[in-house]
């Protein structure tokens, strides 16, 4: 019987197939994550806001924390002040405190999807707002779309539309 011989040539091929078979499994499964993670910059000419005006700028920061993730976003709000608001929360539904928003206290937050979730924002333990979050397929895009009602007691729609950074 003959043993097979493994040669640079040979091996240098097994490395490349297992290469190849890796990069064509999702992230996901391979555990690098959530597909929410990450820089993502708010796109103001595809963003809707009513009522207005929008924020002048804004960037939020998503990144893994224990068992789900820290989010902080800082900007410049509609009236050129700057804004920062974060918060650490889980998929679970569970109530998690927000610092820095005047619209609400809290957020519970729902995965319904691989790269779908949804938010109970609340103020006092009461819902005032609801966002769903949607990644694109390709990932370079994060679309936040919430109703409810605002700190000054205004009804809101907002579309914001976020690029991956």
């Amino acid at each position: 019987m003959r043993t097979p011989k493994f040669t640079l040539a040979t091996c240098g091929l097994a490395v490349l197939a297992a290469a190849c078979l890796v990069g064509s499994i999702p992230s996901s499964a391979l555990g690098q994550g959530d597909p929410m993670l990450g820089t993502w910059v708010l796109n103001l000419s595809k963003s809707k806001y009513d009522p207005g005006p929008p924020p002048q700028s804004l960037t939020v920061v998503r990144t893994a924390a224990g068992q789900g993730f820290k989010t902080s976003s800082t900007g410049v709000g509609a009236d050129g002040k700057p804004t920062a608001v974060t918060y650490t929360a889980t998929y679970d539904g569970k109530d998690n405190p927000v610092t820095g928003s005047a619209d609400y206290d809290a957020v519970a937050i729902k995965k319904t999807g691989a790269s779908t979730l949804e938010a109970d924002r609340k103020k006092g333990s009461k819902t005032v707002q609801t966002a769903k979050y949607s990644v694109s397929k390709d990932g370079n895009t994060m679309t936040v779309t919430a109703s409810g009602t605002n700190a000054k007691g205004q009804k809101i729609h907002n579309v914001s539309v976020f690029d991956k950074k």
